[in-house]
């Protein structure tokens, strides 16, 4: 059986949802709330949080109104996520299993969103365009795409080579270091419940610049606004902390 590819591995495991168990859901909201007043969709417009974990910025799109699709490669992330529609159900609001460089089919957006680094996994730079083409294919004509990076510039040249972290009695022991194509983080866990280490797991993430998503989007979109924060402060490649660009399908 072909070796899974890193991110559908580790995304799945426990051990991912635990280290990172500390997102804030709070600032997720606020920026969900003040991006959606950028962008003028109308009431109930069907959106698609596309890479959506365990489904926070999908839930807040709900509760605005919007009838929501979140999809995720990861299937313990979309059972988790599943648990918001049963404990709300009167949200519009759905989540599947799915490769966002597939087409959903039979499925027609006004927006997807692509949050929190949630791109650039992949081997080949193709797969990169692969999932532009779906999502314009998804998109409704004049759809609206969000992707809110990390701003890989500032990342680079702020990298923590080594650092420990616990979550209760399991530690996590993470390097960084970058080449000239990616960011890496490679994480080693020790858990007392397991009778060895496990992992190390490696994330991989590609090192995409401003000019590298105007390459990529040029296709298929116009790219409309640049911000470099989640209060929507322009973007400064030296001192933002992500790159959210807000793009639009062509005719």
């Amino acid at each position: 059986m072909p070796k899974k590819e890193w991110f559908a591995e580790w995304f799945d495991s426990p051990y991912y949802h635990l280290l990172y168990n500390n997102r804030d859901a709070q600032e997720a909201r606020a920026f969900i709330q003040k991006l959606v007043g950028q962008l003028a969709l109308n009431p109930g417009a069907p959106v698609l949080d596309l890479a959506c974990g365990k489904g926070r910025h999908a839930v807040t799109l709900a509760e605005l109104g919007f009838k929501v699709l979140g999809a995720d490669l990861a299937p313990q992330s979309i059972a988790a996520a599943l648990e918001f529609p049963e404990q709300q159900p009167e949200l519009d609001l759905d989540f599947v299993v799915h490769d966002m460089r597939e087409v959903i089919e039979n499925q027609q957006f006004a927006a997807v969103f692509n949050l929190f680094t949630s791109f650039g996994y992949f081997d080949a730079l193709a797969d990169n365009q692969k999932v532009c083409a779906s999502i314009a294919t998804m998109l409704t004509p004049n759809g609206i795409l969000v992707i809110d990076f990390f701003n890989a510039q500032k990342v680079r040249q702020n990298l923590v080579a080594e650092e420990s972290v616990s979550r209760g009695d399991i530690n996590f022991e993470i390097k960084r270091w970058a080449d000239d194509a990616h960011i890496f983080k490679q994480i080693s866990i020790h858990d007392p419940q397991q009778d060895q280490s496990i992992g190390p797991f490696t994330e991989r993430v590609q090192a995409l610049s401003l000019s590298d998503f105007q390459e990529l989007l040029a296709a298929s979109f116009e790219l409309m606004n640049t911000y470099g924060s989640y209060d929507l402060a322009p973007f400064d490649p030296v001192n933002s902390d992500r790159l959210i660009l807000i793009a639009k399908k062509k005719p």
